[in-house]
């Protein structure tokens, strides 16, 4: 086990009903001015967004709005955000929605604390000293923001998808109430599953770094997301199928499930680049597609790595005569699951033409400026062989 350092200060209410304590919540902390962040409008549709707006006003709190956040939030929204908080003298952010909402609310919260471009934080040219709390209520179980250090924006005039992680980025408080995923569609629970999935499984096939207790909770958390997915795939209202797969989306990114390893998120640096040129695309939706391409493209090598996922995870039977075999059968049963609950396992399905791979090779390496570390190391080429596996 390597050393390692463990923080994750944002207070969780979760439960049925939780979300109408919001005022109350905030009040309790002392903030005065809240800009309300959130997406499309389902929240209005549903009904939160007047149960939220009463909260607030039922405990005196002073809000100005800012909704329109979309899946791959984009730069433009964040800094209309930011000039809003300023103007305002916003003391919270408060994100209501799933993890694009609230990544458009971390980046809002970042930028308005710090005078300067807030790209200049996503790009890596600058590092943030300061950033306004953000709170919030969780209404898709998917990228586990709601306790994480991560926030992912796409500069949309570059077509650029660029992630910023840092304490300043942990919510002070997060409320997660399983009813509110009750209306979530079948394709964004499922794209849900993927995401979770994958932020604990490329903390579990790791480098280096022997950590049976990190092993053993994630192996738990890709274990009951897989069960309680196909649960809440088939009846929506499972409160607890939804409950659990609420938990393990933020268990899978608070860094719970990588602690004592080094490990490294591969397949979520290149689906960047997909959905970033490529907004229709969905984040879980193109992890599906990129992480088993990337599993037949490593797994040799680290076979008693992907031995021990298919066997714990899949309950494959351990070939010990030839392990490959069952390091193939791992990644099998990944690809099985994905189409059984209906997510694409090719960039065909996902309508991005393969005369697009070159170009998101480059993207990937910032042009040039990085390599992906990993059992290898991932340059332009490997990065071109990974998505052409995706095809």
């Amino acid at each position: 086990m390597i050393n390692f350092e463990f923080y994750c200060p944002t207070k969780v209410f979760f439960g049925r009903g939780q979300h109408k304590r919001v005022g109350e919540i905030i009040r309790n902390y002392g903030f005065k001015k809240v800009l309300l962040h959130y997406g499309g409008g389902s929240i209005k549709k549903t009904g939160l967004y007047d149960e939220v707006v009463k909260a607030l006003n039922d405990a005196g709190i002073d809000f100005v709005e800012l909704g329109g956040a979309q899946p791959n939030p984009v730069l433009g929204l964040v800094k209309k955000g930011i000039e809003i908080c300023r103007k305002e003298n916003v003391d919270l952010v408060l994100a209501v929605g799933g993890g694009s909402a609230i990544d458009s609310g971390k980046a809002i919260a970042v930028g308005a604390a710090n005078d300067c471009d807030p790209w200049l934080f996503f790009s890596k040219k600058k590092e943030p000293e300061r950033a306004l709390p953000i709170g919030t209520i969780l209404t898709l179980s998917a990228t586990g923001s709601e306790t994480s250090t991560s926030a992912v924006i796409t500069n949309e005039e570059l077509k650029l998808k660029r992630g910023l992680n840092t304490d300043l980025n942990r919510p002070l408080f997060s409320i997660l109430n399983p009813e509110l995923t009750f209306t979530v569609s079948p394709y964004q629970t499922a794209c849900g599953i993927v995401d979770i999935m994958m932020h604990t499984v490329e903390r579990y096939i790791t480098q280096k770094g022997e950590a049976e207790v990190t092993d053993r909770i994630a192996e738990a958390v890709l274990k009951s997301t897989i069960q309680a997915g196909r649960k809440a795939l088939k009846n929506p209202e499972d409160y607890e199928a939804r409950a659990t797969l609420m938990w393990a989306g933020s268990l899978s990114h608070n860094g719970l499930t990588g602690l004592g390893r080094d490990y490294f998120m591969v397949s979520h640096q290149i689906e960047h680049e997909i959905s970033g040129m490529f907004e229709k695309v969905a984040h879980g939706a193109g992890l599906a597609v990129v992480f088993p391409a990337w599993m037949k493209y490593a797994y040799k090598y680290n076979i008693p790595r992907f031995c021990q996922y298919a066997v714990r995870v899949w309950n494959c039977e351990m070939d010990y005569e030839n392990p490959e075999n069952t390091a193939i059968a791992g990644i099998e049963a990944t690809i099985d699951f994905f189409r059984e609950i209906g997510m694409p396992t090719t960039l065909r399905e996902l309508d991005v033409p393969e005369d697009s791979i070159e170009e998101m090779a480059v993207k990937c390496t910032n042009y040039g400026e990085r390599i992906l570390p990993g059992y290898i190391e991932y340059g332009k080429k490997e990065i071109i062989e990974i998505l052409r596996l995706c095809l």
